[in-house]
């Protein structure tokens, strides 16, 4: 077993406008990365606007006393972004998949406004000298060039939609401009990738409804998000919608054979469609193997961790049963227990290798050889279990750039990849939603 040990570079930078720190650039002893190309990526990554397109938050980290303009235990708060030279966050209001009932739609309603409500309060009320809200390209390139950082809103999952289709229209005036129209359990609008698992599928794709919702954010000018749905209702998706679709975090099944990544097949439909895959950087989608083999590795010492504490660390089918506030406690003593371990967990590293960046951006080099370099972009799933060894957090960015410029990619590539792809997609479905409203 190899003995992958990170080294930190302290490079001696002029001090740019993105103030990134050098003391997070991490690569592996092995590697054959020079201080010139270091500073070559440093370069790249002060001049192209970074994009992220998936990132879950709590509104717990936004109020008074707690908000991001701390640097919290999360992976993503301003203090991070600036860190690690992250330009564009794409916070993501999510809700979990419930019942299909007048209260589960309620429920998950008034959870999705919470979250909005956050996100604006973090722009307007919390930092907006450091951060503003944008909704279009436009707006993200002109917050950018003044030196802000920028938020943008995608929806994870359709739930809170319910039966009410006007709410697509209600959520793209709060901001919303991608939504996917499942998560992990089949909503009302379509079928979820989990129905691999037992083959019970409620739609064969998408629903009735679906399809009206589609037609929704078409003519509002919202993003269609294929990266939780089933593969039929993919397909669907793709014949039904007007405009291009994304897959905001998604990486390569032919590398990793998870039901969250996209095959080969689906992967020429994105092509054929004009969209964008957005390659994700969560270690179970990059190499479930790997990640299996260090998380077992880990557990141990975790569990003794938790013992020493009286906390007992609960698989998420057990958790995902809990109410928000029991949630909220567990995950809480969760986030001490890893805290505690932290140091001996570095132990692990001497009999298993973590999934790290280099393994990420093989997604990423796959990904552009099937679809080309106009196709592909880069998201995390930060604070919803993404994370890989050398971009753990938002204040390791720059190790993405740095293993890019590795693999010989140019700044224009680069470009792409980061922002101009996802941004370009969203320019074309807004000009498409233009013209659908025009003929009405």
């Amino acid at each position: 077993m190899k003995n992958v040990k990170l080294l930190f570079l302290f490079v001696i930078v002029i001090t740019s406008c993105k103030n990134i720190d050098s003391k997070k650039i991490k690569i592996d002893e092995d590697s054959e990365v020079s201080a010139e190309l270091i500073e070559k990526a440093k370069a790249i990554h002060e001049k192209v606007m970074t994009l992220d397109t998936h990132i879950d938050i709590n509104v717990r980290n936004f109020t008074d006393s707690i908000n991001y303009t701390q640097r919290l235990d999360n992976q993503v708060n301003l203090p991070k972004m600036l860190e690690g030279g992250l330009d564009v966050a794409w916070f993501v209001v999510y809700t979990g998949q419930g019942e299909l009932n007048e209260e589960g739609y309620d429920n998950a309603y008034k959870q999705a406004i919470a979250k909005f409500n956050a996100i604006h309060n973090l722009a307007n009320k919390y930092a907006p000298e450091t951060i503003e809200l944008a909704t279009t390209s436009e707006q993200a390139r002109e917050i950018y060039s003044r030196g802000k950082k920028v938020a943008m809103i995608g929806i994870e999952n359709g739930y809170p939609v319910g039966t009410d289709i006007s709410r697509v229209k209600e959520f793209y005036d709060l901001g919303a401009r991608y939504m996917s129209l499942s998560h992990n359990g089949h909503s009302q609008l379509c079928d979820s990738n989990t129905g691999e698992r037992d083959s019970i599928w409620l739609h064969n794709g998408v629903s009735e409804l679906g399809k009206k919702v589609i037609a929704e954010m078409n003519k509002w000018g919202m993003m269609i998000d294929i990266s939780h749905p089933s593969k039929e209702a993919i397909r669907d998706m793709i014949e039904l919608s007007k405009a291009p679709i994304i897959a905001s975090h998604s990486s390569c099944r032919a590398l990793c054979d998870h039901s969250r990544n996209l095959d080969d097949e689906q992967l020429q439909w994105m092509k054929e469609n004009g969209g964008v895959v957005q390659a994700v950087s969560f270690g179970s989608y990059v190499n479930i193997e790997k990640a299996k083999k260090f998380r077992d590795a880990s557990r141990g010492i975790l569990n003794e961790t938790a013992e020493s504490v009286n906390f007992k660390i609960l698989p998420w089918s057990e958790v995902s049963k809990y109410s928000q506030e029991e949630k909220n406690k567990y995950w809480d003593k969760y986030t001490e227990v890893r805290r505690l371990a932290k140091p001996r967990l570095k132990e692990v590293h001497k009999i298993a290798d973590p999934v790290n960046v280099a393994d990420f951006v093989d997604h990423i080099d796959y990904l552009v050889k099937k679809l080309d370099i106009d196709h592909v972009g880069i998201s995390s799933d930060f604070d919803g279990g993404g994370g890989v060894e050398g971009w753990s957090d938002a204040s390791e960015t720059l190790n993405v750039t740095i293993e890019l410029v590795k693999r010989g990619y140019t700044e224009e590539e680069i470009d792409k990849l980061w922002n101009k792809n996802l941004l370009r997609v969203l320019d074309e479905v807004q000009e498409i939603a233009k013209q659908i409203q025009a003929e009405l």
